[in-house]
């Protein structure tokens, strides 16, 4: 039999809260059609991974309620040497969203944001009156799954948790409720398959655990050069990539954030089934 690379799939503590068994079944199904062998390890304590040809951090989800553990872990990678998809310096720029300062700098569409060091009521106000927007979303600048997200009236003032914390000030996008949240995938830079995900009524978010729900998406030649822009500024391409983006009250798309660490990735949408992705992963064994 010949010889199948092994690959460890970093994932959550066993405790973890959010179910995803059926998502990591999808990849690695993916990835074993490809001719990998695939291992999972708990990200926050993954132990002796110097016997893997590659390392992938597709469900190290949680890392953003500890940022210290996740970074300790970046570094220690780096220092390692050790084979990592995507690149350790890819993982580092993305999991901060100072990156979308970075975007707009370059002339990349993305939903206009105010970061405000330690966030107080003047704070607030002076970045509604930046972005020229009354309601206003209040986030982390390391945030994922909507935690510690707010959407705050006209008005309102600052959601106790981010009182005096770092945080990210945007407009509340009109098209999150009209239209939701469109995601474009993309597999060694090239373009795959497009969902739109759509929040519960009453509701602005629009992950699944919120009541969010996707559908396919036929993504036009505008937003899947939007996408490719903003892919274009990371510090190495992306083996895998997942955009999402959103449009304003004219139908404009700006991009929401890019996901390059452990993204769903919604391969049962993709027309292949994940034969792509599996294919980017193992030929980044060559590279």
């Amino acid at each position: 039999m010949p010889y199948q690379p092994r690959v460890a799939i970093l994932v959550p503590a066993p405790d973890y809260y959010e179910k995803w068994q059926p998502a990591f079944a999808r990849k690695a199904a993916a990835l074993a059609g490809a001719g990998l062998a695939v291992e999972q390890r708990v990200w926050g304590d993954p132990g002796d991974l110097s016997g893997f040809d590659l390392i992938l951090p597709l469900f190290a989800w949680g890392y953003q309620r500890d940022v210290a553990g996740w970074y300790k872990l970046l570094d220690r990678l780096e220092a390692e040497g050790l084979p990592m998809v995507n690149p350790v310096a890819v993982l580092r720029w993305n999991s901060d969203k100072a990156y979308l300062s970075e975007l707009a700098a370059k002339g990349v569409a993305v939903v206009p944001t105010v970061e405000v060091a330690a966030l107080d009521e003047a704070g607030l106000a002076e970045a509604r009156a930046r972005l020229g927007a009354g309601e206003v979303v209040v986030k982390p600048a390391i945030s994922g799954g909507a935690d510690g997200t707010h959407r705050v009236a006209s008005g309102a003032g600052v959601p106790a948790d981010a009182l005096g914390q770092r945080r990210l000030v945007q407009p509340l996008m009109p098209g999150i409720l009209s239209d939701g949240e469109f995601s474009l995938f993309f597999f060694d830079g090239q373009f795959s398959h497009a969902i739109v995900k759509r929040p519960a009524a009453g509701d602005f978010r629009v992950q699944e655990q919120f009541g969010g729900r996707e559908t396919a998406w036929e993504a036009s030649d505008a937003a899947q050069a939007l996408a490719a822009a903003a892919l274009a500024a990371a510090p190495a391409p992306p083996v895998y990539a997942r955009v999402d983006m959103v449009g304003d009250a004219a139908g404009g798309l700006h991009i929401m954030e890019l996901e390059l660490i452990e993204p769903s990735l919604f391969l049962h949408f993709a027309e292949d089934k994940g034969a792509a992705f599996g294919r980017a992963v193992a030929e980044a064994l060559t590279r």
